[in-house]
């Protein structure tokens, strides 16, 4: 690769919670306006992701967002609606690529425009997968405190939509709502349960 070469760093969030989308974003950096702080999203503070996020909007060439709602996992399943949202993020960038490096080892079937790669914890060896990861993180989590106060009750707000235990006693009281993944097997139960 030249240096001078655009490299988008992708990345997805959400694939294991009970509801809510599953969101990947696409980060494109600019190699003369260095960000610090630039790590996997897992293992920064809410707060630590916030300011980092700020950094990426303001310093990244650019970066998009792809979503693939929860009708999309229970269609496809999780691990194809997750290719879907990266798909979707990379083909949103106002710039097109010359290279695309994915977090894991599955690839989307991305544009031939663009060479691609998996990499294993890119989140945490690329800047540009460890800016993807952020700002996917901080979209999510904006999202499902949105749903918070659309549907009360499930804790969306400090869960995130994953399957803590108040979550799955919410999920058993109040029956699934619309943002509910219903492939999910407690989602399922707590359906045939009401």
């Amino acid at each position: 690769m030249s240096s001078g070469m655009l490299v988008a760093g992708v990345d997805e969030v959400g694939r294991g919670p009970l509801a809510g989308p599953v969101v990947a974003a696409a980060v494109i950096l600019d190699p003369a306006s260095p960000i610090e702080g630039l790590r996997d999203s897992k293992t920064m503070t809410p707060k630590a992701r916030l300011r980092v996020a700020r950094l990426i909007r303001a310093r990244a060439l650019c970066f998009a967002i792809g979503y693939a709602d929860e009708g999309e996992i229970d269609t496809l399943n999780v691990l194809e609606a997750s290719m879907v949202a990266m798909q979707r993020a990379v083909e949103r960038l106002t710039l097109v690529p010359a290279h695309v490096i994915v977090d894991g080892n599955r690839l989307p079937a991305f544009d031939a425009r663009y060479s691609v790669e998996a990499r294993v914890k890119g989140d945490q060896s690329v800047p540009s997968v460890s800016a993807a990861s952020i700002i996917a993180k901080v979209c999510r989590d904006r999202l499902m405190r949105r749903s918070d106060r659309r549907f009360p009750g499930y804790g969306f707000a400090s869960n995130f939509g994953y399957p803590t235990q108040a979550h799955i006693e919410a999920l058993g009281r109040l029956g699934p709502c619309p943002i509910h993944r219903r492939s999910f097997a407690p989602v399922r139960g707590a359906l045939t349960d009401a």
